[in-house]
Parts: C-alpha cells; structure tokens; sequence
C-alpha cells in the first residue's frame, strides 16, 4: 500500500464533523485532532508548521527559484454533517469490474443507479462499510497536500517556488475562511484540492445565501379556535408553497439555482424554516432573494399581522468574477493536468469551498479535483488511482511553474 492511501486511511479514522449549530470556533474541538496529527508529519519532514488558536495548520517550503511565483494550496479538516462521521471503517475493492457493491446488509450500490461507479472501472477503490460517509471529502485533498509536501523535502533540488499550505475547519458549515491569516499566507495565487473527478478545474461556483424564516401564530385552545386561531406550523407550509417548485434542488441541475429547504421546526405559536439560496447568476441570485420578501410581505398584509420575518445573509459569490481576469492561474493547472497524462475538465460547482470566499477576500484560489465521489453520505467513495494522479498534478502545478520563461 502506497505512502498517500496509509495517510488517507489514516486521516478518515478520525472524527472531525464540524456542527453547524455551534457557537464555537472551530465548531467542534475534535477537529484539531487530525490538525495536530498534520502538525506532528509535517514536522517529522523538516517543515515549519503550525496550529493556531482558531484550528488553521500553516506550512511554508521555501523555494529555491526566486522568479517563480509563491503557490498555496489548501484543503479543510472538517467532514460533513450530513450522516455519520463516526467510526469509519473504509474497505479497499481492487480492480472494480462494475458489480454491485454491498457496502452492510442494508446498502448497496452499483453502476446503474450511480452512474459515478462507472468512471471507476478497472481501478482500485475504497468505499465505507455503510454506516458512516468516508471522508474523501476534504481527507482526499489532505493526504495528497501532505504528499506534496513530502515530495518537495525529500527532492530539495527540484526547481520551485515558495509553496504555502493551508489546512481549515469548518468549511462544511461556510466559516472555513473566517479567521484565515492573510497577513501570514503570502502566495500569489492558491489552490484548493477539494473536487471530484481527478482532471477537474473549478472556477466557477454558486453565489450563495442563507435564509432564515420566522413564522409567528396566534395559539387557541382548539375547542373555540374559529376565525382566530393562526397555526405557526401552517404559515411555514403556506410560505414554502409559494417558493417555485421548479427551484427545488431536487429539479435542478447545472448552472440552474435552487431555494433548498434544510430545516422545518415548530409548534402553533412559533415555525422556524432555513433555506439555503443558491445560483450560478448573479441576477438570478437577487431575484431569489427578493422573491422570499415578496412572500413575506404578501403573507403580512393577508393575516394583517407581522406573521412572517425572514434574515438572509449573503455567505459567498462566484468566484469566476475574479478569476475571469486572470486565467493564467487556470491555464497553469490545465497544462499541469495534461503533463501526467490526465484529460482537464471543467464543470461549474454546484455549491462552494473555501477558495471562494479566498478568491473574493484577494487570494485568487479555483479548485482541483481530488478523485473523490457522491460526498457527503454513506456512498462516497474514492480511487486510489485517481488520487496518485492528483498528486502528479499538485507537484507539476509547481515545477511548470518554476520553469524559466
């Protein structure tokens, strides 16, 4: 077994979900345990690393080359809260022929109904057990950082510039970059490794929002309820209705938008209702949020009665209205990509990372692709061919760089 998948079976054992009801930061405290892990193995290569106060681990290798251009590259600790993160227990299949796979008793994939599992055919994979996602999201991306960094000590001749390393909490619930040290952190240009597909470069991502919905009842006892009774419950079915059905994510795909419903809670007297908003447009974005106050004010003037109020708050935008004026940095990954053999592709992310908030807070950072698939659940997978060629990639992004003009 290769020294990057022992790191990555490594990394998934540890339990890092961030809580996006938390009030903390990071969000849970057992992320910094694989930080201090990637503290501890970056040292043991001779590299100077440190975890802050917030749970950020910063590494620099100084480069030998002083005309090349400082790159960072990043990754996030945090896995999702979308199903079980814990224990992990990952399960290596050699040469997936396309069979049905039978993760426990009660799940099961295969290729016709996850139409990913046939992009793997032929290579080695590792699947989970069934009972908890993987982690390839970001662990992927984490491991091949390491083994960059692993590559440039143990080949200290190699022609590069400064590399930067990054790896941040909490990006599962939107707050990877809030205390991001950009004073420390001085690439010219960075990159995430948090896509799928080995091959991928993403540039462009959703303009994204959250919207909170507070519905406000008027409880009577139901036995003399007529004409009086405001049922808080009701308002918040009321309120979803009038969103367009054709926005639901379960109808959309592409650059299409959605208005995602992620949470219903309430009793007579008080609903609550959160929705994430998100489009690829930025017009398209503003005409979403805006239809959420029309709905709020048309329901008000119907009770005649502040029974609805809604707080949205902008969390990201699409990062491609900066990186549209400087495609050197994609055109860099593209030539890296094609240099060990892999054919690039770009698709528009259907969601965001942290090099979206980056790019807009002045580092300029698109997004690689990891060989990881169908994040965020018990069918998450990943190829251990694919993450060799990821690391190929990382390590060409920086020698092509370092290459005299």
């Amino acid at each position: 077994m290769s020294r990057l998948i022992e790191r990555f079976l490594r990394y998934v054992k540890i339990d890092t979900q961030s809580n996006p009801n938390s009030k903390t930061f990071p969000s849970t405290d057992k992320q910094k345990n694989l930080s201090r892990q990637l503290v501890f193995e970056l040292k043991e290569m001779g590299i100077k690393a440190t975890l802050d106060d917030y749970g950020y681990v910063y590494a620099k290798i100084a480069g030998n080359v002083d005309t090349a251009p400082a790159i960072g590259f990043i990754a996030h600790v945090d896995t999702s809260f979308d199903a079980p993160g814990y224990p992990v227990n990952p399960r290596i299949i050699k040469n997936y022929q396309g069979e049905k796979i039978v993760l426990n008793q009660d799940l099961s994939m295969e290729p016709s109904s996850f139409l990913s599992l046939n992009r793997v055919i032929g290579q080695d994979i590792i699947v989970t057990d069934g009972n908890t996602l993987l982690g390839a999201d970001n662990k992927c991306g984490v491991a091949e950082i390491m083994e960059l960094a692993a590559y440039f000590m143990e080949n200290p001749d190699e022609p590069h510039g400064d590399v930067y390393i990054c790896f941040t909490p909490d990006e599962e619930i939107g707050r990877g970059t809030d205390y991001f040290n950009h004073d420390w952190f001085k690439a010219d240009f960075a990159y995430t490794a948090d896509g799928g597909e080995v091959g991928g470069i993403e540039y462009e991502n959703f303009n994204a929002a959250s919207a909170s919905v507070k519905c406000i009842g008027k409880s009577i006892h139901p036995g003399s309820a007529k004409n009086k009774l405001v049922n808080a419950q009701h308002l918040g079915i009321e309120f979803h209705r009038m969103l367009p059905r054709f926005l639901d994510p379960a109808n959309t795909e592409g650059y299409e938008g959605f208005n995602h419903l992620s949470s219903f809670n309430g009793s007579v007297e008080e609903a609550s209702l959160h929705y994430i908003i998100r489009n690829h447009s930025k017009e398209l974005f503003k005409k979403q949020k805006e239809t959420f106050v029309r709905i709020k004010d048309y329901l008000n003037d119907l009770y005649g009665y502040n029974a609805i109020e809604v707080e949205i708050k902008d969390s990201y935008y699409n990062m491609y209205e900066v990186l549209k004026d400087h495609m050197h940095i994609i055109d860099l990954a593209e030539k890296a990509i094609k240099s060990v053999g892999v054919v690039p592709y770009t698709d528009p992310i259907r969601g965001g990372t942290d090099g979206a908030r980056l790019t807009f807070e002045g580092l300029l950072c698109p997004n690689l692709g990891t060989g990881a698939y169908q994040f965020h659940g018990r069918f998450e997978f990943a190829s251990i061919q694919q993450m060799e060629k990821a690391v190929e990639i990382l390590i060409a992004i920086v020698k092509i760089a370092a290459q005299k003009k």
